[in-house]
Formats: structure tokens, sequence, C-alpha cells
């Protein structure tokens, strides 16, 4: 076997680096490059059990959550809170599903709360969305009310 002459050899670099991210090793591109839109596999597969276990409870096939819950073998409260996901706007949803959600949202952020209201939701997480996804951002600044866990009543 013959090597290449040299000038037959293309030499590309490409900056990069790894980094620890949920037990994994993930690549990290530097600024201004695209990174490779991937669905959030945690948060794809929490929205097809809310949709899930949402007909089930509409079918009539279950009529309380409990029952439900108690034949999935999990906590109510816990099935509640994934329920609320089937409560996300649509155009959130499909976000999340074309992997183009942006870091701000999460299945924990999720998971503690969001308002019911699609604006609402879309003031809040809409900027990111459009931000990671490459459209086109409005230069209003919008605030939003603080997103972290609930405080529970005793």
């Amino acid at each position: 076997m013959t090597r290449p002459a040299p000038a037959d050899t293309v030499t590309l670099r490409v900056p990069f680096r790894l980094a620890k991210r949920g037990g994994r090793k993930e690549m990290r591109l530097p600024e201004g490059i695209a990174p490779p839109r991937r669905p959030d596999d945690a948060l794809v597969k929490a929205l097809a059990r809310a949709f899930r276990w949402k007909r089930m409870l509409e079918s009539g096939e279950f009529v309380t959550v409990v029952e439900l819950a108690e034949r999935e073998g999990i906590a109510p409260s816990y099935m509640t809170r994934v329920l609320r996901l089937t409560l996300l706007a649509p155009d959130i949803v499909e976000a999340i599903l074309d992997g183009k959600q942006g870091p701000a949202v999460t299945l924990a952020r999720l998971m503690d709360g969001f308002p019911e209201a699609w604006e609402a939701q879309r003031q809040i997480w809409g900027q990111a969305v459009r931000e990671y996804s490459g459209l086109t951002v409005d230069p209003v600044v919008i605030h939003s009310p603080r997103i972290g866990p609930r405080k529970r009543a005793r």
C-alpha cells in the first residue's frame, strides 16, 4: 500500500471541547456554530406518557387518576404533574419534539409547574425556543416569574 503524496492530504480542524452531561460525554462546539438538534429523550418520553394517560382517562378506560396511577404502578401525585404537560402550548410541544426547545426548557422545570395560559408560557419559554431554533427574536425583554421548585403547603 502506498501513501498519498502530501499534496493530496487535506487537514480539517474543528475546535470543540468535551463536557460531561447527565453521566455521558457531550461535544461542545464554539460560539456561532449551531449545535445539532436532538430532542431531549426524557422530555419526549414524559410528553408521550402524558398524552397517552390523558387519552386513557378521556376514553373512560379509567375513571380517576388514582385508578390509572395504581395500574401504572406510580404515585398519583407524579402522574398529575406529568399530565400537566398536556397543557403546554402546541408550538412549545412541537419545538420539544423537534429538539428546538433550547436549554431553558427542561423536564425538571416543567414538572415544577408552569402557567396554564399559552400566552404566559410563550412569554416564559417562547424566546428561548425562538433563539435556539434560529428564528428572529423581538428585541423586547420579557420578565418571567420565578421558575423553580414550589414550596409545599403544610
